[in-house]
């Protein structure tokens, strides 16, 4: 089998993650990094141990020798790296949000469209195989019908003010902050898990550090490091927020998103309310699936794949008594892309845990619905998607 050329665009953070994943496959090559100057690439490549850099984006995506671009830069650059891609026949992998407004994703979905190249969004707590389970009992009826969907994704890291990222600054990082930057993981699950849409929102949102400290040097995700002679900076995107929502089936919901919120590290939970039964999975604790009952005992059903369903059993790797964590689940998705890019990207190929970017360009939607919302003096939105 020839392998798949992969080139990732893009040294920051999550990079690391793209490029084990892919090398996890053993069907796919890293041919290349691309950053923005030869000593971040050239760094990158080095830590990761990948041959080439190049110090612009451009050359990478006309590599010959790539199949496939990574985009894993900073929000502001997506639409354009994505869509070079696109336009160069290239399939493309990018990291949320898809692009900053809806006038973008809704544009890289119809070049994707025209081009016939794999399009996905790496929404990567699809790949968790309890999440899947948890979709295998919805889709079933084994909670019957739903009526309340809720959950949280909670983290602390930008609790101090002396951290200060590009995810703050709206010309790079967009008009929203924790909305875009983690509240889309949530909205993207719950649709995935219930096979419901959220159909309007009604959203509180605040701003609790306003002033923030930066040196000119971006805070890396997850920082505690603080930086001299720091100069103060406005911050005007949301770092706390609550949303009411409304679901196409009658269903109602509730969502929290905060990042600066002391002792929650990346406290990401989803709980479904049915008629029957309900279920909540929780990131911090993902080997567990707690199931509630009212006639009978509640229990928490382990990740045991002898247990699972069979498309959720798929996605679990090791027996039961060995956790799998955060990049198996990452793993599972980008190999689901993989699946689908050898598959010629036929639309109705697509496995259920790959989101396209119809399914980027709807979730944009989702939070675009929620600003607008609160900026209307905290109004019903309908989601425009």
């Amino acid at each position: 089998m020839k392998k798949i050329g992969m080139g990732l665009v893009g040294p920051g953070f999550i990079a690391a993650h793209h490029i084990d994943a892919v090398r996890r496959l053993g069907d796919v090559e890293v041919i290349a990094i691309a950053g923005p100057n030869m000593t971040s690439a050239g760094k990158k490549t080095k830590e990761l141990k990948v041959d080439v850099a190049y110090d612009n984006f451009e050359d990478l995506i006309a590599d010959p020798r790539i199949d496939v671009i990574h985009n894993t830069t900073p929000n502001y650059m997506h639409t354009k790296v994505s869509m070079a891609a696109i336009d160069a026949g290239k399939h493309i992998i990018s990291d949320k949000p898809l692009a900053l407004t809806s006038q973008e994703t809704a544009a890289l979905c119809n070049a994707a469209v025209l081009k016939g190249v794999a399009n996905v969004v790496t929404f990567n707590y699809r790949g968790n195989p309890l999440v899947q389970q948890m979709r295998h009992m919805i889709a079933s009826g084994e909670l019957d019908e739903l009526v309340f969907l809720h959950g949280q994704y909670l983290q602390d890291w930008m609790t101090d003010p002396f951290v200060y990222s590009w995810r703050m600054d709206p010309e790079k990082g967009g008009k929203s902050s924790a909305l875009a930057d983690i509240g889309s993981h949530w909205c993207d699950l719950v649709e995935h898990v219930s096979g419901l849409r959220i159909e309007a929102v009604l959203a509180d949102l605040s701003t609790t550090v306003k002033v923030r400290y930066s040196s000119g040097v971006s805070s890396e995700a997850f920082t505690r490091k603080h930086h001299e002679e720091a100069v103060p900076k406005e911050v005007t995107g949301e770092d706390l927020g609550c949303v009411l929502l409304r679901f196409d089936n009658g269903a109602r919901g509730v969502l929290k998103v905060g990042q600066v919120l002391p002792g929650h590290k990346n406290d990401l939970q989803l709980e479904i309310n049915g008629r029957a039964r309900s279920v909540r999975w929780e990131q911090e604790r993902q080997n567990q699936l707690w199931i509630g009952s009212h006639d009978g005992i509640n229990s928490v059903m382990t990740k045991d794949p002898s247990l699972m369903s069979a498309d959720a059993r798929s996605y679990a790797h090791l027996p039961a008594g060995h956790h799998e964590g955060w990049s198996d689940a990452f793993r599972n998705v980008v190999a689901d892309a993989y699946s689908w890019i050898r598959r010629d990207a036929v639309p109705a190929e697509k496995p259920s845990t790959v989101c396209d970017f119809a399914g980027g360009h709807r979730v944009c939607c989702v939070i675009e619905a929620m600003l607008n919302s609160y900026e209307q003096g905290g109004v019903w939105a309908r989601v425009r998607a």
